[in-house]
């Protein structure tokens, strides 16, 4: 009976700090997850107020916040959407893959923690936070603008790789060989173009299958069938988040808008308790070590995201400003980096202090770098020389080799 009252005690403390923090971080206008991942540090071993009863029940709502994370971002694309996108972006996927990936996987073998921690941090410097980053757009009134569909652009082709780049990882992190992980590798491609055939050919029929006039219905069919799948795709060792994705993909038209709008305040609560979770597993005295090359990396990975935004609105067309405003837009980190560390820590307990002070780090500047791009780019333009006049992102696209 003690047990459960601390237990009762202890969320309730918990979830109550969540929703103070992110009224305070709406009121500053930045993303919450900074805040929550300091309240984990709060909370966890080695911090100001540790807690324990209420541990183990955390960890299952992380993992249930990354399942609902990954369902409503597959919710907001459809089948078709990914196809175009793979098809018209990826140059811009690739660049942005070697360019963002690679100082992450230099820095786990700088710090000599071998070649599978390589492969983890190489993942969590190279995808930016859908989440953050659409916030940002909207705060700024940038939804409209001619670089925004670039961005997003890039957001998907990120966000599709993680469907092969997870299976991957996980496979690396169980220590299984060659053979194992290639078949890993090869059941979560095969799974992937099966739901991706299955959603372009045979969308409709699902979605009509699921779909319900009554939302507790839509709710309970909708989680329930993300979840099966998701506990299935873990047992194939896909990646629970990776069958989440695509059972979101798998969903389209009215079905997908009423799940996102019913699920949308789940994903928000569960979410909020996986980056406190983060937090509570990390100790607040392992980050100091670790925090000069999570600053270094922070510098690196922020200046090669903003060159990734450029490289993209340029093939599509977009002036110096909107290439400026894409990149600025690209750097902040967040969901996709946690949970990649979180997978990760098993192998290498030095990348979850250090992702901590990494995602920190970027998802406060992320904002900045996206806020204050316009005004650097005004001050280029003003520094271009008489008689040669630099096109605006909002000019009429020019071929991608124009300089």
């Amino acid at each position: 009976m003690h047990d459960t009252t601390a237990l009762l005690i202890e969320l309730g403390a918990i979830i109550l700090a969540l929703g103070l923090l992110g009224r305070l971080a709406g009121r500053i206008g930045f993303s919450p997850i900074p805040l929550y991942l300091l309240a984990g540090l709060a909370f966890g071993h080695g911090g100001l107020l540790p807690m324990n009863a209420s541990e183990e029940f955390i960890a299952t709502g992380a993992e249930i916040g990354v399942i609902l994370l990954l369902l409503l971002l597959g919710l907001e694309y459809s089948a078709s959407e990914l196809v175009t996108n793979l098809k018209t972006q990826y140059p811009s996927g690739i660049v942005d893959l070697v360019l963002n990936a690679v100082p992450g996987a230099v820095a786990a073998l700088v710090l000599g923690w071998g070649p599978v921690a390589a492969v983890a941090l190489a993942g969590v410097t190279w995808i930016s936070s859908s989440g953050v980053i659409a916030k940002v757009l909207g705060d700024l009134g940038r939804l409209g603008n001619r670089e925004t569909p670039v961005i997003l652009g890039v957001l998907v082709i990120e966000d599709l790789a993680m469907a092969v780049y997870l299976p991957l990882l996980t496979a690396l992190l169980a220590g299984l060989s060659l053979a194992g992980g290639s078949l890993t590798l090869l059941i979560s491609l095969g799974t992937v173009s099966i739901v991706l055939y299955i959603a372009l050919r045979h969308g409709r029929l699902i979605s009509r299958a699921v779909s319900s006039d009554n939302p507790e219905m839509l709710l309970l069919v909708v989680l329930g069938l993300t979840l099966f799948v998701a506990g299935i795709a873990q047992e194939l060792q896909v990646s629970a988040a990776v069958g989440a994705f695509l059972v979101g993909i798998a969903l389209s038209g009215e079905v997908a808008e009423g799940a996102h709008n019913l699920l949308a305040p789940l994903r928000d609560l569960f979410a909020a308790v996986f980056f406190v979770f983060f937090g509570l597993s990390t100790d607040p005295t392992d980050i100091p070590p670790v925090l000069l090359p999570a600053l270094i990396l922070a510098v690196v990975t922020a200046l090669t995201k903003i060159a990734t935004g450029w490289y993209a609105a340029r093939r599509a067309g977009i002036g110096p400003r909107g290439r400026l405003r894409a990149g600025g837009t690209l750097v902040a980190r967040g969901e996709f980096s946690i949970v990649i560390a979180g997978l990760a820590v098993g192998v290498e307990p030095r990348i979850g202090p250090l992702a901590t002070a990494y995602v920190l780090i970027l998802v406060i500047v992320g904002p900045l770098t996206a806020r204050f791009t316009e005004p650097l780019g005004r001050r280029l333009l003003r520094r271009t020389p008489a008689g040669k006049s630099s096109p605006s992102s909002d000019a009429i696209p020019t071929p991608a080799t124009t300089p």
